[in-house]
């Protein structure tokens, strides 16, 4: 069969991508070796631009019933001292959604994949697996194998989603840049009734003696994650013997032991992301240590930006397009990591003089980790240079609807003043009816930055402000069709 975009993987990476080329028409197929949705939780929490992203899918509130707003983040010596704190996002962020989620992932993954059932140009082949792929200058054959047997896939772009030890990533030969963080950890799921004392905060208790972390899921869930000493083996870590003492100290009543497994915290980029006609999104092309929350948020944010870049090019755009996938997000996502890795080393100090020297740092106001803050995206169809490039624009809410529902999908230029339209740009004025209840926030936006005009891109970026005339010609440059000699 002939498809124009090949997804091998349906974790919540592949499944948001093929929705997203599913609403832009793109002929997609997904294949995913497990034939049902992995049944316990593993990704734990999201942030306000995945909810967005999620409302854009029309699934928010599905996704919802199995989420519930973060609350506080605490930093904790042994004792008990507070150390730090980020609060509770109770208020709304840029994207109008509160800042964090955290989430049960089987419910997640049943939505997306309800939404995919509904999209006539997607089709979803599970308990297939792929095998390998060969590609030439007009597209990609991959060997899939199902329960029927082998069977060849042409696509004229394939992209692995395909998780950590991605085979995609493998018959590409990708190598993989690692920032030597490596840190064995036990995590352990637990369903919890409303007369459970858990804590009501996310915590990290920065104990030399055995660094933990003890956090929310979604509704009725909580995690608790257990650094492991040197000579401790994963076998003896996931034994009742091992686990239930470690439980114990926390005296929160009876609990429901759902899940335990030991996985090695680390900091991996994959050096190419791109290669000809096959591309990677999410663990197969990076993987963080969770101390941010942004493992799962990384990916999700691939899948955005890939999303619209690849339509476009299949529309005739230039198809080095795709190269801006690369530039723009890897400095994007190496900043989570870093960002990661530090709050994993301030958390992951086992010399208990150097412990005590940073308790008395963070509590000093010092030496702890930074708030956790978006970077724009790196260099790549953004207009360098102008206000707010590259930053994620804002989502007003009016009478219940989001500026995103209310303008809908694709590029929107926002101007002061009407201008001439545009293919491939919807012009909207401030004056325009529908930005009632939106026009005083989109004017103070623009009036902050002393700009007439911004233009957004579909994943809700900004690609640049200023006149608009020259916003819309520097956009549309890789959208005219290459003429080749």
């Amino acid at each position: 069969m002939d498809v124009d975009v090949l997804i091998v993987g349906m974790g919540p990476v592949g499944a948001t991508l093929a929705a997203l080329l599913g609403d832009q028409g793109v002929r997609t197929l997904v294949v995913e070796r497990d034939p049902q949705v992995y049944p316990l939780p593993r990704a734990a929490h999201f942030d306000h631009e995945i909810m967005r992203l999620f409302q854009q899918l029309g699934i928010a509130e599905a996704v919802m019933a199995h989420a519930r707003p973060a609350p506080a983040y605490e930093f904790r010596a042994a004792n008990g001292d507070l150390l730090m704190k980020f609060d509770g996002p109770a208020q709304t962020a840029a994207s109008g959604w509160r800042a964090s989620y955290m989430f049960h992932q089987p419910g997640l993954e049943l939505a997306l994949r309800a939404r995919l059932a509904a999209q006539a140009s997607v089709e979803v082949r599970l308990g297939s697996r792929f095998v390998e792929l060969a590609q030439d200058a007009a597209g990609v054959e991959a060997v899939i194998e199902g329960p029927g047997g082998a069977e060849r896939v042409r696509a004229r772009y394939l992209v692995g989603c395909d998780g950590a030890s991605s085979p995609v990533r493998a018959a590409l030969d990708g190598q993989l840049f690692d920032y030597g963080f490596d840190e064995p950890w036990l995590v352990v799921d637990a369903r919890v009734n409303e007369f459970a004392r858990t804590p009501d905060v996310n915590l990290q208790i920065c104990d030399p003696e055995r660094p933990t972390t003890c956090v929310l899921m979604g509704p009725g869930r909580h995690r608790w994650e257990f650094m492991l000493k040197p000579g401790e083996t994963a076998e003896e870590a996931v034994s009742d013997a091992f686990i239930q003492p470690l439980i114990a100290t926390w005296d929160c009543g009876p609990v429901e032991l759902e899940r335990r497994a030991v996985y090695r915290f680390h900091g991996l980029v994959a050096k190419t992301w791109r290669s000809g006609r096959v591309l990677l999104a999410g663990d197969a092309a990076h993987q963080m240590p969770p101390f941010a929350g942004q493992g799962m948020c990384s990916g999700l944010r691939d899948a955005a930006n890939l999303a619209w870049k690849l339509a476009a090019v299949l529309g005739g755009a230039d198809e080095a397009l795709l190269d801006t996938y690369q530039t723009e997000r890897e400095p994007h996502v190496r900043s989570f990591i870093e960002l990661a890795i530090h709050m994993g080393r301030v958390v992951c100090t086992l010399d208990p003089a150097a412990a005590a020297a940073r308790d008395a740092a963070m509590k000093a106001g010092v030496g702890g980790p930074p708030p956790l803050a978006a970077p724009p995206i790196g260099p790549g169809h953004v207009l360098a240079g102008t206000p707010a490039a590259g930053e994620l624009f804002l989502q007003t809410w009016a009478e219940g609807r989001g500026l995103d529902d209310v303008l809908g999908p694709g590029a929107w230029l926002i101007a002061r003043d009407g201008v001439p339209g545009a293919t491939g740009v919807e012009v909207i004025p401030l004056a325009d009816p529908r930005l009632d209840g939106h026009r005083k926030a989109l004017g103070a936006w623009l009036a902050a930055r002393g700009v007439p005009a911004v233009l957004v891109r579909p994943d809700r970026y900004v690609f640049g402000s200023g006149d608009p005339t020259a916003l819309i010609s520097a956009w549309r440059a890789p959208f005219e069709r290459r003429v080749v000699a």
